[in-house]
């Protein structure tokens, strides 16, 4: 696991995992109105539904380097928003996010919309004779 190394003098040093800026991320992202969702994998999703924990980090990927810091996002939006708002949004909400509580630099925020997910309808059939 790669840490990212803080240097202070008097202090001495400070190490933040790639994990906690991934679920920094992936809570920044999902604050966003319109996003349903992260991405993850198969076995991800199965694990996530035996433990009955919610990975925050799913779907998220992180590359620090020395005092940046890159992140990839999958997302999955609500059907009808606006896709390039909410993306948006969500880079905006990231950066500001990570950058706040890591004290690093954000170079970018890629965001990758892999589904849109429908609202579900409730059946309204009438069952009396």
């Amino acid at each position: 696991m790669d840490d990212i190394k803080r240097d202070d003098v008097n202090l001495g040093i400070v190490k933040i995992s790639d994990e906690v800026v991934s679920i920094i991320a992936g809570i920044a992202a999902t604050e966003i109105k319109g996003t349903t969702d992260m991405s993850h994998t198969v076995t991800g999703g199965i694990t996530e539904l035996f433990t009955g924990k919610k990975n925050n980090s799913k779907g998220v990927k992180v590359n620090v380097e020395e005092d940046s810091a890159s992140i990839d996002i999958i997302l999955n939006v609500d059907y009808g928003v606006k896709i390039q708002d909410v993306a948006g949004e969500v880079q905006q909400n990231v950066k500001k996010a990570v950058e706040t509580m890591t004290g690093l630099t954000v170079s970018s925020v890629n965001v990758y919309i892999q589904n849109i997910i429908l609202p579900k309808e409730v059946a309204t059939e009438d069952f009396t004779e």
